[in-house]
């Protein structure tokens, strides 16, 4: 059954239009260590990537080191052409700037008053594994509850709150936190286990009744420090498509621009893919 809550994207609307980049400063998954073995060097930032591929809306990430760090101007300023940006108020795991929750909302509002195609802010790697003394996620449910007040509160539109979770965590307790976010990103760390999306997909959507989904999709197969191959690209594409066409998942994130220029097969099938499907209704 089709999600009544999607708000405009209940009604018919261009695929391209739901379609996400995943945005990090240029090189941050090849240097100052190349972890996850990747080919080639990446130049491309989030705005070119995202005009390589046809998608018109980025959630623009910290990643470690690399930032970006407040103030964010100069950044926005080279978004203001897309239609919607969502920046990270909690950057990746390796972020230790927003350890001791010490987040970056604070500037992602600042900087909404002078960009209007800012339109939330997302919460990156946020659950954890489980702890002896119960805690489940970087930041506390008072936190969380705040940060979801001062965005819908913004004075000059509606700000959404996003979140990144990942399918290894669907089995966490986590329903506490999950109310609080409007928006949900689901994430398949590993390429090899791409052959159960479809049934964790269901999973996801049966767990969160009324709430905005979208999947994330994977250029490079981090979890296994190898290419996505064409198939497993083929693949996750289909399954997303067919439950985007069902009403259940909004759109779909595409990570990242860091991998766009480095000459993975994955790109050319999914830029192709973009290019024929983009403009259909879904």
């Amino acid at each position: 059954m089709a999600n009544k809550d999607l708000g405009d994207f209940g009604k018919k609307t261009s695929l391209s239009d739901r379609l996400w980049l995943w945005g990090h400063n240029a090189g941050g998954h090849h240097h100052p260590v190349n972890a996850y073995n990747l080919p080639g060097d990446n130049r491309l930032g989030p705005m070119e990537a995202c005009d390589y591929l046809g998608i018109r809306k980025c959630c623009r990430v910290a990643l470690g080191e690399h930032g970006p760090f407040p103030p964010f101007d100069h950044e926005a300023e080279k978004l203001k052409s897309l239609k919607e940006v969502v920046w990270s108020a909690v950057g990746d795991a390796s972020s230790k700037q927003h350890d001791g929750e010490e987040s970056d909302l604070g500037e992602i509002l600042r900087i909404a008053k002078y960009h209007d195609n800012i339109t939330g802010a997302i919460l990156d790697d946020f659950f954890i594994v489980p702890t002896a003394d119960g805690r489940v996620a970087r930041y506390t449910l008072q936190s969380i509850e705040d940060m979801r007040n001062r965005l819908h509160g913004f004075q000059k539109r509606h700000l959404v709150l996003w979140l990144v979770w990942y399918i290894h965590q669907l089995d966490y307790e986590l329903a506490d936190y999950i109310k609080l976010f409007d928006v949900l990103t689901m994430w398949e760390w590993k390429g090899s286990n791409l052959k159960d999306l479809d049934h964790n997909i269901e999973k996801f959507v049966n767990k969160t009744p009324g709430k905005r989904r979208l999947m994330g999709c994977y250029l490079w197969n981090f979890g296994e420090k190898m290419p996505m191959t064409v198939d497993q690209m083929a693949h996750q594409l289909e399954v997303c498509h067919r439950w985007i066409k069902r009403g259940d998942i909004e759109g779909i994130v595409f990570c990242a621009n860091t991998v766009v220029d480095i000459g993975l097969e994955s790109v050319e099938f999914t830029r192709n893919w973009i290019s024929k499907h983009g403009r259909t209704l879904v």
